[in-house]
């Protein structure tokens, strides 16, 4: 019997984004909510390299719990929308529900870069369209894939964390 296609891609390398601010039944706290979802994703196929460690940020928007965030570097060989259809499963199989933007969530998992592809499809973008405005996803980033170039900017994530930091004039 022939291997599926996925399994006979050469693998890409990968960066997801990880965030939890509400426990979870079995898993517990948001820390080991997302050590979970790293075992759900290894045991998926996506081979993890590198894990961040786990930082507790501040929310956006309306949420008042703080968030659980890591960023992992992996190699994966299926497609973007296979990895993309991975991690949305796995947000629901955690008790992710649509609602709210940036509201409380159990888990949330982010494609945020897809080696150097440059891709605009229907419910994805790579990478991540507000990848440089985030310190909570480029910091743990900066620990696991600190020499990526953003394809568009050429930017590598010291960089772009580092504009990030930077003050700005006050008019």
């Amino acid at each position: 019997m022939a291997e599926p296609v996925s399994r006979r891609r050469p693998a890409v390398e990968v960066a997801v984004a990880l965030g939890s601010n509400v426990p979870h039944g079995t898993h517990g706290r948001p820390r080991q909510v997302l050590r979970a979802a790293v075992a759900a994703l290894r045991a998926a196929g996506l081979e993890v390299e590198r894990l961040s460690p786990i930082v507790e940020t501040a929310p956006l928007g309306p949420s008042k719990r703080r968030y659980a965030n890591a960023a992992l570097k992996g190699r994966w060989r299926g497609g973007a929308l296979e990895l993309l259809a991975l991690l949305k499963r796995l947000e629901r199989a955690f008790g992710r529900r649509r609602g709210r933007r940036w509201g409380a969530r159990v888990l949330d998992l982010d494609l945020i870069a897809l080696g150097d592809a440059q891709l605009r499809l229907k419910g994805l973008e790579v990478p991540h369209p507000r990848l440089q405005q985030r310190d909570f996803v480029l910091g743990p980033l900066e620990t696991v894939w600190p020499g990526w170039r953003h394809p568009r900017t050429g930017l590598s994530v010291r960089q772009m964390r580092a504009r990030l930091k930077k003050p700005r004039a006050v008019d």
